[in-house]
């Protein structure tokens, strides 16, 4: 009898098992080389959240209570350390690898989600992997951080063993995308990155990799023409115009996150390309000083819809609390948080990230591109800077600061029906009243000139 019970609690899991793989349709890149698509060919707009610390913060309630909400709100990846350091342990206490050596990873035989005497570190992140696909959200794992990954201790040929077994675990899962990389320059211990990027594809062709790289650098910078990097990523980075000040960095583009999108969409061979990680909300201007002024929602939607409408392929959101899973009186809370992560859950700028996806997805989508001739003298900067997208009966552009700006109907590429405002702040919109169609038109978006007045202008052609 106890046999018999043994049987059908096995079966019973196998088939929760089964059904949580199937949940989630296998990413592929669209025939364009420029977005993402799932396997029977629907649009896959990539609507991230950087829950970093999630496999070692959060005890499986808490994993539950995050990707519901998470859910509910629209997200569909969320990009997570798998070892954030190389002492890596989860709230029960424990370790990823044996004596924090990478190629040691410790596993337990069995996978008893109910008998935690038998659930090791490896099987939490099952458990993760697993419920997240139940809700349609993709994993989108950082295999080391760039940190731990400097460690004298992880070496080429144990990153390579290390990456055998990941691939070798989670290449049965649809819902797993790679972040080789982890805020790092890939310039910095490059053999760790070739090593983890050549053996995850060599026995896990299937999942789409990227490299998630420091702030203010892309993938592109080191990595475009690997085979195993599927598409591009970015860091825009935590850091204000003024704040740029490092010699170093190739790049200068401050806040400006739409023009390395421009860079890496202009590159050969075409990939998609998506900003990975730009200021978080709630966190301060530069990361360190607690005293600077923080990040606000308008300005995760500005990097949002400046990346998109560039030609991104997705965006990630961030929010200080969330990414390190932080309850107050923690030991290890960084960059002035003062909340705990359950509360900023619904954060401002997590609920409104929704309405970005779908804008996005109400339209054509796979023809979609950059469409700045349509703008009128579009000669200001920064934030009065407009951003411009169209498809085949469509156009789009992105103010910040809701000022007025004039448009090229003769550029649209269709002949303009209608028009009206949409709100990144609520998802609602507008009716504009067109007093003329064709020629140079000009837009006054509702409301006063000021920065977070963001509004979209939707222009839309007649449809055949």
């Amino acid at each position: 009898m106890k046999r018999l019970f043994v049987l059908l609690y096995l079966f019973i899991f196998l088939l929760k098992s089964a059904a949580a793989q199937q949940s989630t349709p296998w990413l592929k890149i669209s025939d364009n080389k420029r977005y993402f698509q799932t396997e029977d060919g629907k649009p896959f707009f990539w609507l991230g959240d950087t829950g970093w610390l999630l496999f070692v913060k959060c005890s499986r309630e808490d994993v539950l209570k995050y990707l519901d909400a998470r859910q509910q709100q629209g997200f569909n990846v969320v990009q997570v350390m798998t070892l954030h350091t190389l002492g890596a342990k989860t709230v029960y206490g424990d370790y990823a690898l044996k004596d924090g050596d990478i190629s040691q990873p410790i596993t337990t035989a069995g996978n008893n989600f109910d008998d935690k005497t038998a659930y090791d570190f490896w099987d939490h992140v099952d458990f993760v992997i697993q419920e997240a696909a139940k809700r349609g959200i993709y994993m989108a794992l950082v295999p080391v951080w760039g940190s731990a990954a400097k460690d004298e201790k992880v070496t080429a040929s144990r990153a390579e063993q290390y990456a055998k077994f990941l691939a070798e675990r989670f290449s049965k899962y649809s819902n797993i995308i790679w972040l080789n990389g982890g805020d790092i320059e890939g310039s910095a211990r490059p053999e760790i990155w070739e090593a983890l990027g050549t053996t995850i594809k060599k026995y896990d062709p299937k999942h789409l990799m990227t490299y998630h790289p420091r702030g203010r650098y892309s993938s592109t910078d080191w990595f475009h023409n690997k085979k195993w990097l599927d598409f591009n990523m970015f860091q825009s980075g935590h850091r204000t115009y003024a704040q740029d000040t490092s010699l170093k960095e190739k790049h200068r583009h401050g806040e400006d996150n739409w023009k390395y999108v421009i860079t890496d969409y202009n590159m050969k061979p075409t990939k998609p390309v998506l900003d990975g990680e730009p200021s978080y909300e709630n966190i301060p201007y530069g990361l360190h000083d607690s005293l600077q002024p923080r990040w606000k929602d308008a300005d995760v939607r500005r990097y949002g819809y400046w990346s998109v409408f560039a030609g991104g392929a997705g965006y990630t959101y961030g929010e200080n609390a969330i990414m390190q899973f932080n309850t107050m009186g923690d030991s290890d809370a960084n960059f002035g948080v003062f909340n705990n992560w359950k509360q900023t859950i619904n954060a401002p700028g997590a609920l409104q990230m929704q309405y970005l996806k779908n804008l996005m997805l109400k339209y054509s989508y796979f023809d979609r591109k950059p469409a700045q001739e349509i703008i009128v003298d579009n000669s200001q900067k920064r934030y009065n800077y407009i951003l411009a997208t169209k498809g085949k009966d469509y156009a789009m552009a992105y103010t910040y600061t809701g000022r007025n700006f004039k448009v090229n109907t003769a550029k649209l590429g269709f002949k303009l029906s209608k028009a009206k405002w949409y709100s990144p702040v609520n998802g609602t919109e507008q009716s504009i009243s067109l007093k003329a169609k064709t020629g140079i038109v000009s837009f006054n978006p509702p409301g006063e000139m000021k920065n977070g007045n963001d509004w979209v202008l939707v222009l839309e052609g007649e449809r055949s």
